[in-house]
């Protein structure tokens, strides 16, 4: 049986010392602890893909081998994600889990290699349905907080900006080369894009061309 370990960080400017030195404590050879410094968007990832194989390399992880890995979101970004790679290496490989800050997530705690990939298996999925709960319970929560600030008036997205009493007499002088641009936005109190936007939509209103 070979030991693997696998440790990931999202950004090069991350520090991969903690994983690596955890994964020293069980992986017993160097050369074993894969690396990759990549984003979790894909599973395009060198060193994962040199565990797992891909359609043109066989995977290093065997039947009977023992990946471990410090958390479980090492292997996705969600937990659908990780349930596809759980079953990929536990079912289709038919090698062996261990996640470290999870301990009953190792599927040699058993004896029996049946019950051990079962009772792991049933933990992940337990583990799933409580993270779906709490998103949708999250997602929930927003939602009634929204429709309950709604209700006392409360709105939202950007403020609309109320044009000042003297914004059209100031665009008429303006436009008659009275004062710059700069002078009718210091009087309306008005920033560049906001004072060309409103002019824009007084003279759509007033079908009148720029």
């Amino acid at each position: 049986m070979e030991i693997f370990g696998y440790a990931r960080i999202s950004a090069k400017d991350q520090n991969l010392d903690r994983q690596v030195d955890q994964l020293r404590e069980v992986v017993t050879s160097e050369r074993n602890i894969i690396i990759d410094v990549q984003s979790g968007k894909d599973f395009n990832r060198k060193g994962y893909n040199s565990l797992i194989g891909t359609d043109q390399t066989a995977p290093l992880l065997r039947k009977g081998d023992l990946l471990v890995i410090t958390s479980l979101d090492r292997l996705g970004r969600n937990y659908r994600e990780v349930r596809e790679q759980w079953q990929l290496i536990t079912s289709k490989i038919e090698a062996d889990i261990r996640v470290l800050d999870m301990p009953l997530l190792d599927t040699t705690l058993n004896d029996n290699s049946l019950d051990r990939r079962f009772i792991a298996d049933l933990v992940l999925q337990i583990l799933s349905y409580v993270s779906e709960k709490e998103r949708l319970s999250i997602r929930e929560r927003q939602r009634q907080g929204i429709d309950a600030a709604k209700k006392r008036g409360k709105t939202f997205g950007r403020p609309s900006y109320d044009i000042p009493d003297n914004f059209a007499e100031t665009i008429e002088h303006w436009k008659s080369g009275k004062i710059t641009a700069k002078k009718a936005m210091e009087i309306t109190g008005m920033k560049h894009a906001t004072f060309y936007k409103k002019v824009k939509e007084l003279y759509s209103q007033s079908n009148k061309k720029l």
